[in-house]
């Protein structure tokens, strides 16, 4: 898939982050797709299987991350829970959990937009590159990543704010 493809699907998954962050929640946007067998199709002619936001704090649950949401519309959607043939769009690196998911459920390709240099499942926990694992889905990174940071600063920007009664 080529740059824009991916950029295309970033900016789906930065809609669902901008949701995210008007219910309260931290800003994490997520979409899973079936991309068509000819890799020069355009964005349309791919299938969203799922798509969400992060909901922890409005369904009361530590694993409503964006990607644990999307990838179960995504099983819902295919009748399975094996996701190959599909790439998954996050707007920040998943956590140790939602990368185990993603390896489990067979995801092709991850692609995100930050990283998280502190809990990443990628970049400090290396769960998709681990030998350990039997499934390595291909990993890109910085897709549209200066948005994917600004969704973030600024949601913790006004938290900071809201709590000094700025």
């Amino acid at each position: 898939m080529d740059a824009a493809f991916d950029e295309y699907f970033m900016r789906m998954a930065l809609r669902e982050a901008e949701m995210a962050a008007a219910a309260g929640e931290m800003p994490t946007g997520c979409v899973v797709v079936e991309v068509p067998a000819d890799e020069s199709a355009p964005p349309a002619a791919a299938r969203i299987l799922g798509r969400a936001h992060k909901q922890a704090e409005g369904l009361v649950d530590a694993t409503a991350h964006a990607e644990m949401l999307a990838l179960s519309s995504a099983f819902a959607a295919r009748g399975n829970w094996r996701l190959t043939g599909t790439r998954l769009y996050v707007t920040k690196e998943p956590c140790p959990m939602c990368a185990g998911a993603i390896v489990l459920s067979r995801v092709d390709a991850v692609v995100w937009g930050v990283s998280d240099p502190k809990r990443g499942g990628g970049t400090v926990f290396d769960i998709f590159g681990h030998p350990g694992i039997n499934h390595h889905p291909a990993v890109i990174t910085g897709v549209l990543e200066e948005p994917c940071r600004a969704v973030l600063v600024d949601f913790f920007r006004r938290r900071r704010n809201e709590r000094s009664g700025e």
